[in-house]
């Protein structure tokens, strides 16, 4: 009786390791805290019994065509809007699953030590993308800087601008290469993901900061018509879990907070 027992025992114990053994993702990232996070991440979902490989991106276009051409099992690397601006764009047929972490973005200078020490005609850098380069507008008329079209929403342009007191002139540059235009710019708005990797740390060298009421908290995707993998649900709540909230706390410590 006992070895007619331990065989389907046996059987389960194997098909177990099987499932294990095949429960393995491609998730890509931005470099920067999105890889230090999903490193994190990887740990708590091999607990799980779900194998992450990490695939870390130097800029935020790259992880949504690879995403998209079937490279990646899903990707963490950006906020709603921009997905939505990316499908409308692109033609690609994504869909998001589950909140990360809020990346308050930020304005940075080497120039200036406040905003009113800028004088008429300073120069302005911002992400060239629809989406980030509207949530810098954004920021800087959140603060009164600028004014804006209300009738451009959550994307607005340049060409929305509808007052401009100081003649601000706005440059705009792939969103990875703006802390590099900090010799050159009187300020640039850039992404917090690109700001620490840099070495600029949003608490002590910002000028001014987004709200932390945001609707820029950052997603995770995967192709529409895939939401319901069992993998994706492992990784959801490897993501939303208290060691990911401690360890983002501790290491960012209030420049990156948790979205969920």
């Amino acid at each position: 009786m006992k070895k007619l027992l331990f065989v389907p025992v046996l059987l389960g114990l194997l098909l177990l390791a099987g499932t294990a053994e095949a429960a393995r993702l491609r998730l890509g990232v931005s470099s920067g805290p999105h890889t230090e996070i999903a490193e994190v991440v990887k740990v708590i979902a091999a607990e799980k019994g779900l194998e992450i490989d990490i695939v870390s991106f130097a800029d935020f276009v790259m992880p949504n065509i690879a995403l998209a051409d079937g490279d990646l099992d899903v990707n963490s690397m950006q906020h709603l809007p921009y997905l939505q601006a990316q499908m409308e764009n692109r033609g690609f047929r994504l869909a998001h699953i589950g909140y990360t972490v809020l990346m308050p973005m930020a304005v940075y200078s080497k120039r200036v030590s406040s905003m009113d020490e800028l004088v008429s005609g300073a120069t302005v850098a911002i992400p060239n993308d629809p989406s980030n380069g509207g949530r810098a507008l954004l920021l800087l008329a959140h603060y009164d800087i600028i004014e804006l079209d209300p009738a451009a929403g959550i994307v607005p342009s340049v060409l929305d601008v509808t007052r401009n007191d100081l003649g601000l002139r706005f440059i705009e540059l792939d969103a990875a290469q703006l802390p590099r235009v900090l010799e050159d710019a009187d300020i640039a708005v850039i992404n917090t993901n690109f700001a620490i990797e840099a070495g600029l740390d949003p608490e002590r060298d910002a000028l001014l900061v987004e709200s932390r009421e945001s609707p820029y908290v950052n997603i995770i995707v995967v192709r529409e018509g895939e939401q319901d993998r069992p993998e994706f649900q492992i990784l959801v709540e490897s993501y939303n879990n208290d060691i990911v909230r401690r360890f983002v706390e501790e290491r960012f410590r209030g420049a990156i907070v948790v979205g969920w």
